[in-house]
């Protein structure tokens, strides 16, 4: 299918979405939803329009976030309580990239990253196992 969602003016994009959303009304391009299948706030704006809509043929709405399949049914109007979540989840993502990011300098003038999260794992299933080693 072709996308038309860079081809589609504002009010058609608007029209498009209230004539394929049974679910919930659109108001304007600028309202979000939160995406129930991949934990994302999008727009109208953002949304994908694929197919021709000006024809008899069929027109699909979808998520714009990459890899998510999510149509009109797996979008819900974001809540204070989904508003937090979000919130939680872009300040974790954040601070994992930050910890990611950080470096150490060694004696030896490597700089090497201050905690790998694949160490970090192995410690923690080193420690659980140990209780479980056998000695012979």
């Amino acid at each position: 299918m072709l996308s038309t969602a860079t081809r589609l003016a504002d009010d058609e994009k608007l029209e498009v979405l209230r004539r394929l959303d049974q679910f919930r009304h659109w108001h304007s391009l600028d309202e979000k939803r939160y995406c129930l299948v991949c934990g994302t706030l999008i727009s109208g704006r953002q949304i994908q329009v694929d197919g021709e809509t000006r024809g008899n043929g069929a027109v699909q709405l979808s998520c714009s976030t990459e890899r998510c399949n999510s149509i009109p049914m797996d979008w819900v109007l974001p809540t204070d309580e989904i508003l937090a979540k979000v919130e939680k989840l872009v300040a974790e993502e954040r601070k994992a990239r930050e910890l990611s990011l950080a470096a150490v300098t060694t004696d030896n003038g490597k700089t090497v990253p201050s905690r790998k999260p694949r160490d970090d794992f192995m410690s923690r299933l080193l420690k659980f196992a140990s209780p479980f080693k056998r000695y012979s």
